[in-house]
């Protein structure tokens, strides 16, 4: 029994510490809703600029659906 309760001192202890010292999310501004894009690298189906230029090739010079012709 004594071990079931300092193994549950150890791990709040621990989350204790963890939430004082651990990842601090102080950079995020609360008034700020909107989305931001990631920082690090994106694949290209979730690149808006990549899907816009894709769009564009696709339907080609006109606007219209290369199919269509």
């Amino acid at each position: 029994m004594t071990f079931l309760f300092a193994l549950i001192g150890i791990a709040a202890i621990g989350f204790l510490l963890w939430r004082a010292f651990g990842p601090q999310l102080a950079d995020r501004d609360d008034h700020d809703d909107r989305p931001t894009r990631p920082i690090g690298p994106v694949g290209p189906d979730d690149d808006p600029d990549f899907l816009l230029d894709l769009d564009r090739r696709t339907r080609g010079p006109n606007g219209s659906d290369a199919d269509d012709a």
